[in-house]
């Protein structure tokens, strides 16, 4: 979806980062869109879309 949508996705690994793993380590694997919790655990390619959608960037 990435080259019909053109956005731009960024891969954090937070292993070995104490503060990331604190935050994160319940809800992998996470998506992120513009900084918010947009997905846990898997993604609907319908909500995907649709939030995509609305985002500014």
């Amino acid at each position: 979806m990435r080259d019909e949508l053109g956005f731009e996705l960024v891969e954090v690994d937070i292993s070995g980062d104490p503060e990331l793993e604190a935050r994160y380590r319940e809800w992998l694997p996470v998506v992120e869109i513009d900084g918010e919790r947009a997905f846990v655990y898997h993604v609907d390619e319908a909500g995907f879309r649709r939030r995509l959608s609305r985002s500014p960037s």
